[in-house]
């Protein structure tokens, strides 16, 4: 009796009708899906067109000038009468300026973060945090005339016992850098610290730690991969900086310095003072370019390998 009323029950319900456009396919998502496979591709064949285009001179230059001369002279003068194609040098000074660069950001950059994510109360915070990506785009002709007529007079005016040699400066050159990328690492940052779950600052206040304990302990080891990848894209940034040194730094040196208060060159600006249509192609002063661009190339994505690896490694997953 039972089994005769639920087949009797089953055979007179209607059969479930399908979702609304379940069978059907969306265009809208296939467009989207479209467009954002054609963006990936476009920026592999970009890419791809990058390293075409700086292999090919490179190896024309390499075929004239051997490896171990370009990577072991020290001194870098390819366009005087007696050429020499040591790239030490400009190496040398691109290392000056990232690390001093990195010497001012990196500190200030993340005490700044630290503020804003755990001392700076909501009114300052939107006031600061906008002000910060807004310096972020200041144009970097205007930091390097910043640093040349009043950080380098400035800093020889109130230390006058340095050896200022030149009207250029290459240390002053890091630090007009560093400034620069300041707000880079401090906005990056702060937005990993502020992505920390609110439970662990809360646990960690109920064992009776400071703020400061708090801040160092718990909220900056929890936002290391982030704070990781901030330090990599404003040292990316410093490495790639042409203007700044262009103007701060000079090139009056081809011989390899660590001099920290006179002028060098570095190889974005070698790229961007020589690229500029008065050298003929084809000759081994123009392949310079491009082998320039290759070493940097090269030395960046190695960089970006190895931050990523150690962001991988120190990433902390919280559900």
């Amino acid at each position: 009796m039972a089994h005769s009323s639920m087949a009797a029950s089953t055979a007179g319900a209607s059969p479930r009708r399908p979702l609304a456009g379940a069978g059907t396919s969306r265009w809208g998502e296939k467009v989207i899906k479209t467009f954002l496979a054609l963006c990936a591709a476009f920026s592999i064949l970009v890419t791809t067109g990058i390293v075409i285009s700086l292999v090919v001179p490179t190896v024309n230059f390499f075929g004239q000038i051997p490896l171990v001369e370009f990577l072991t002279g020290t001194t870098w003068a390819p366009a005087f009468a007696n050429p020499s194609f040591g790239v030490l040098p400009i190496v040398v000074g691109t290392l000056i300026v990232v690390v001093t660069a990195l010497a001012v950001a990196i500190p200030v950059g993340l005490a700044s973060a630290i503020y804003l994510s755990e001392y700076a109360s909501s009114r300052v915070r939107k006031v600061v945090k906008p002000a910060l990506e807004v310096l972020e785009g200041i144009p970097t002709v205007a930091i390097g005339l910043f640093a040349f007529f009043f950080m380098r007079p400035l800093a020889e005016r109130y230390l006058p016992f340095l050896p200022w040699d030149t009207p250029f400066s290459i240390g002053i050159a890091g630090v007009a850098v560093g400034l620069l990328i300041v707000p880079l690492v401090a906005s990056v940052s702060e937005d990993a610290m502020r992505s920390v779950p609110a439970g662990l600052r809360e646990g960690a206040y109920a064992l009776g730690a400071s703020k400061m304990r708090v801040s160092m302990r718990v909220i900056f080891p929890a936002a290391i991969s982030g704070i990781i990848a901030a330090v990599v894209l404003g040292t990316s940034r410093a490495i790639g900086e042409t203007m700044v040194v262009l103007i701060a730094a000079g090139a009056g040196n081809p011989n390899l310095t660590f001099n920290w208060f006179g002028s060098a060159q570095t190889m974005t600006a070698y790229i961007g003072g020589t690229a500029t249509g008065d050298i003929s192609q084809g000759t081994v002063v123009y392949d310079t370019i491009f082998a320039v661009g290759a070493l940097l190339f090269t030395m960046t994505l190695t960089m970006n390998i190895i931050a990523t690896r150690l962001v991988r490694r120190f990433r902390e997953v919280y559900e």
